[in-house]
C-alpha cells in the first residue's frame, strides 16, 4: 500500500469526493475537506477563469480556520481536476493558477499529464491521473505520477468497462505508488473493500451529489435517492465517450434510453442526432451504479461521518 506521506494523518477514512461537472464547487469541498476526506472540484466548474484563483483562496484560507479552531481534527487537503486534452483553451492559464496556489492535489483526466506533473512537482504538489485501462495507466506512470486513478465499471460520468478485481491488481503488479479505485464506491464498506482489493484510497462522486452542498438541482439529487442500478444507462452518445447516466434525465429530455445512437468523439453534439436542446451534465445527469444504497440528502459532513461508521463497523464484523 502506498498512501502518500501529505495524506498520512489528515483523512477520516481513506476516500477521495471525486470531482463533478457543475456539480462539485467550493462549498462541497469545503465540508468535505472539513470532514476529513479530499474533496475536489474541476477546474472548468470556475467560470470566468479568473474565478478560479477566488475559489483556490476561499478553499485554503477557509480549511485553515476551521483547522486553528478544530485542532485535533483531521482536516484533509483539496485537489482541483484538469482535462488536459486540446480541446481544454484554459489548460495552461488553469495550471498557471493552480501553480501559484500551490494546489496541494491534481487531478489528471485523458492526456498524459508530463507537463502538469513537471509544475506541480515543482512546488511539492501531487498528481493522481484517472484512467480505464492498464495501457492507460502505463502512460501516465511513466510520465511520474504519483496516483493512478482505477476508474472501473460502475462509476458515474466516463466510467471504464474493467472489474476492479482486474484493473486494480493489474496496475498493482507495475505501480508502487497510491492507487484509487473508483465505481460504485457509496458506503464505509465499499471504501473497505476498496482497501481490500489492493488501492490505497476509494474514490466516490455520486453519493454527495445527494448533498445538501452539491450544486446540483432539487430534482437531480431528489432522482439520485430515487433511482436504483436498473436507472443507469450507458450511452456514448452524450460526449462521444462511453459514460453512466439517469435514465430519468434522459426521458426528460424527450429521448428514449433504450434506443440511443452512438455518439461521435469528434463533434461530442448528441443534439445534431437527436434534434434535442438538452446539454450533456446540465439536462443529462450522470450517476453511478451505486444508487440504489443512496436513500436520503444530507449535509456532506454527515455522509462523511455515516460512511466511517460503516468502514469501523464493516472492519470489526471481518475481524471477528
Amino acid at each position: 500500500m502506498a498512501l502518500p506521506e501529505a495524506l498520512e494523518g489528515r483523512l477520516r477514512v481513506p476516500l477521495i469526493g471525486a470531482p463533478m461537472f457543475i456539480v462539485s464547487g467550493p462549498e462541497l469541498v469545503i465540508a468535505q475537506c472539513q470532514a476529513g476526506i479530499v474533496g475536489s472540484f474541476p477546474a472548468l466548474n470556475a467560470r470566468p477563469q479568473a474565478l478560479l484563483g477566488e475559489w483556490l483562496k476561499r478553499i485554503r484560507d477557509e480549511l485553515a480556520e476551521y483547522a486553528d479552531r478544530h485542532p485535533g481534527q483531521p482536516v484533509s487537503p483539496y485537489a482541483v481536476n484538469q482535462i488536459v486534452h486540446a480541446s481544454n483553451p484554459r489548460l495552461m492559464q488553469d495550471l498557471e493558477t493552480c501553480v501559484e496556489h500551490r494546489v496541494p492535489i491534481i487531478i489528471t483526466s485523458l492526456r498524459p499529464p508530463e507537463d502538469v506533473v513537471t509544475a506541480v512537482h515543482s512546488y511539492g504538489g501531487l498528481v493522481f491521473h484517472d484512467v480505464i485501462s492498464l495501457r492507460h495507466a502505463r502512460k501516465a506512470i511513466s510520465q511520474g505520477v504519483d496516483g493512478i486513478i482505477a476508474v472501473c465499471a460502475g462509476a458515474g460520468g466516463h466510467a471504464g468497462p474493467m472489474s476492479p478485481f482486474a484493473l486494480v491488481k493489474e496496475i498493482r503488479r507495475e505501480f508502487d505508488g497510491a492507487i484509487i479505485l473508483s465505481g460504485s464506491i457509496t458506503n464505509g464498506g465499499d471504501v473497505l473493500a476498496a482497501r481490500a482489493m489492493g488501492a490505497d484510497l476509494a474514490y466516490s462522486g455520486t453519493r454527495f451529489i445527494a448533498s445538501d452542498e452539491a450544486n446540483a438541482t432539487p430534482e437531480y439529487k431528489r432522482m439520485i435517492v430515487d433511482s436504483t442500478a436498473d436507472d443507469i444507462v450507458n450511452s456514448s452518445l452524450f460526449t462521444g465517450v462511453h459514460g453512466n447516466y439517469l435514465k430519468g434525465s434522459i426521458i426528460q429530455a424527450g429521448l428514449d434510453p433504450d434506443n440511443l445512437p452512438d455518439g461521435s468523439k469528434h463533434d461530442m453534439d448528441f443534439a445534431k442526432a437527436t434534434n434535442s436542446d438538452a446539454k450533456a451534465w446540465k439536462d443529462i445527469w450522470g450517476a453511478g451504479q451505486g444508487v440504489g444504497s443512496i436513500d436520503s440528502i444530507q449535509p456532506a459532513r454527515d455522509i462523511v461521518m455515516s460512511i466511517e461508521r460503516e468502514y469501523r463497523e464493516t472492519l470489526a464484523v471481518l475481524s471477528t
